[in-house]
Formats: structure tokens, sequence, C-alpha cells
């Protein structure tokens, strides 16, 4: 891996959630939730022997829990366990790359906007052009993802597809790597890092803007929400939030 944390300093700890909880609550601890396997925003890397939780959503965060005056604490679960944790109080925000959808807006809070990108559609073959030629193939997506709603939104609008919905992203580029899946959908940032990574994937631009973007969630009320709008709109206005994004998102490689 060619990328490290710089100046904000790495998470060493990698905690898995369970569903028993904590009884003792540290305030000076920020308990963030993520899915780290989503290159480059939050994924695992091997760092002097230890396996360290790094990445663009992991640097703001960093970011944040310094601005707070607290320390942060990462939990990585399956991305589709993450707003469960949030409501169950299991931990405080979840930052993971996560589009503020109508149907997560029922039920949490979301920052502003940090982040825009766009969906994009990674394959074996260069076959496709059009969501047309989509009929009769296989999809893989993530559960609980906005990817898993636009492949049900396809099938909606009268693509014949079948999806085949997994918790990790790498799983699902292991199906697309056997042949098992003809084509999967992810962000066009992860699409490439994957290109990059492994011989024979292509990624197309077929798939429309959703132009929800990426925000941090929270639970329904909290006061962190108006606290981080803050400090997100301090790291705009100072130029740590282009920094990290030059340093993470700018020529993308998983190698």
């Amino acid at each position: 891996m060619k990328k490290l944390i710089m100046g904000l300093g790495m998470v060493m700890l990698v905690i898995v959630m369970t569903a028993c909880g904590n009884d003792e609550r540290n305030e000076n601890v920020l308990r963030m939730g993520t899915s780290a396997d989503f290159y480059p925003f939050q994924f695992i890397e091997i760092i002097d022997g230890n396996e360290v939780i790094v990445g663009f959503d992991i640097d703001i965060a960093n970011y944040i829990a310094d601005a707070l005056g607290m320390e942060l604490e990462i939990s990585d679960m399956d991305f589709n366990t993450l707003i469960t944790a949030l409501r169950a109080g299991r931990v405080d925000m979840v930052l993971a790359s996560m589009a503020p959808t109508e149907e997560r807006l029922e039920v949490v809070d979301f920052s502003q906007v940090y982040y825009q990108s766009n969906p994009g559609m990674l394959l074996a073959s260069t076959n496709l052009s059009s969501l047309e030629d989509l009929n009769g193939l296989t999809m893989g997506v993530q559960t609980g993802s906005l990817q898993e709603t636009i492949g049900n939104s396809l099938i909606e609008d009268g693509i014949a597809l079948e999806l085949l919905i997994m918790d990790r992203i790498p799983d699902l580029i292991q199906q697309l790597l056997a042949g098992r899946v003809d084509v999967i959908i992810v962000n066009e940032l992860t699409a490439i890092g994957h290109i990059n990574a492994h011989d024979g994937l292509y990624m197309i631009d077929i798939v429309p803007p959703t132009g929800l973007g990426s925000a941090i969630a929270f639970p329904q009320g909290s006061e962190l929400t108006e606290q981080v709008n803050e400090i997100l709109t301090q790291m705009e206005e100072n130029g740590t939030m282009e920094a990290l994004v030059e340093q993470w998102l700018s020529g993308v490689d998983l190698n």
C-alpha cells in the first residue's frame, strides 16, 4: 500500500462491535462506527505488523475528535449494521461514506455533506455500454448500501437482472474476478482502486449520479450534529478537507 495517514495520527485498534454494548460510557471517547472495506475512504492496512484502519474518512474522524478534545474509538462492522448500532447507542456517529437517503433520514440525523462522488459500475468485460445491456446479467451490491438501492431501482425500471447481495465489498470483488457475477456497483473511486489492483477489470459510467454525497450519521437530536457541522465547515475553510482529498482521493491506487 502506498497511502499512509500523515499529520492526523493513526487508529491502531480495530474494535469489533457486539450486541452486548458497553455499560460504562466514557464521555471523553468519541465512538465511531464504520465499515472498513471501502477503499480509499476507510480500509484496513498492515502497518508495522498491525492492522490499522486508514483512509479519507478516518482522517476526517481524527480531525473531528481532536477538535472536540476527545479520543477516537473506531468500531468496524458490516455496513448494514451501522444504523442499528447507532440507534442502539453503541456508537456516537457513523462515518462510512454514507449517503443521507430519505429512508435513513427517517431514523437518524446527518451532518452536512462533506464529499460528493458518483457510483461506478465495475466489470470484467467491455461489452456493456448502456443500462439495457444489463438485461439477463447478475449484479453484485453491498447489503444495505445505496448501491443496493440503485440495483433494486434498475429492476423496478424494467431491467431484468439478478442481484447478489453481500456484506463486504472485497467479497464482491472476488465474485466478480471468479466470474460468478457480471458486474458490481461501488463508488467510482473504489472501482478505480480495484481496477489498479486487478488486471482485467473495467469501469463504465452508465449509472446516473445520485447527487446525495457522503455525510456523517448521528442519533436523532444529538448535540454532535451541530458541533460536527461547524468542524466540517472549519475544515473546508482552512484547507484541511482539500488536502485530505488530494492525499487520499487523487491518483487512487490500491497497489
